[in-house]
């Protein structure tokens, strides 16, 4: 590829992106600007090493890398997982860790050892339907959610829940608890097909420098 063709990123907004800009400063990247809180600009760009920025919500980064508008997406597990987007997984970065999980009721915790049919609410629906058809083999409703998830089961919605824990602290507020573990979690990079073939040279080296620090 030309020596003129910027490497393009999205990071997904928040804070993935703050944790992913720290570890580019320790390996030599930097871009100052995309930490203004109040730029209204929309895309970064780091002259001096040929490099592109942009900050996109969690779900649309796996959809810009698969269409090659960014060559690499820094994302979370889960978000690569729902997607389900041809892309290919190349490093874990390590933060960000948490778990998906099935949660509920201590009640509900007989309804998933004796594979009843139960009502799921989640916002993972891909997830869910993949961990208890393909895993569990249950068969169960899975009711899409946008808000607190947790609410679902208090007020009778569902009997379970599936959704990211960090530290349970809401759960168990709630009366809630992690009843099965779906998989570990944590921010992944991720890189177009095309660009990966392309720009192999530079996106290795990347890879590289970002294993040595960590």
């Amino acid at each position: 590829m030309s020596e003129d063709r910027y490497l393009t990123f999205a990071l997904g907004k928040g804070r993935l992106a703050n944790q992913t800009l720290d570890l580019f400063e320790k390996i030599g990247i930097t871009c100052e600007e995309i930490r203004d809180k109040n730029t209204r600009k929309l895309i970064f760009v780091n002259e001096e090493l040929k490099l592109r920025f942009f900050l996109a919500k969690g779900p649309d980064v796996p959809t810009y890398v698969e269409y090659g508008a960014a060559d690499i997406g820094i994302v979370g597990k889960d978000t690569i997982l729902e997607e389900g987007r041809n892309i290919y997984e190349v490093f874990d970065l390590g933060f960000g860790k948490c778990r998906m999980c099935i949660c509920g009721p201590e009640s509900a915790r007989d309804l998933l050892m004796h594979h009843e049919q139960i009502r799921v609410a989640t916002k993972y629906p891909k997830i869910a339907k993949d961990y208890f058809y393909n895993k569990k083999h249950q068969t169960v409703e899975i009711i899409k959610l946008n808000g607190s998830i947790e609410l679902a089961p208090i007020v009778g919605l569902s009997e379970v829940i599936c959704d990211i824990v960090e530290t349970g602290t809401t759960l168990r507020e709630n009366g809630l608890t992690v009843l099965e573990e779906v998989c570990p979690l944590s921010a992944r990079v991720v890189v177009n097909q095309v660009s990966m073939k392309m720009e192999n040279e530079r996106i290795t080296k990347l890879i590289r420098d970002l294993k040595h620090i960590l």
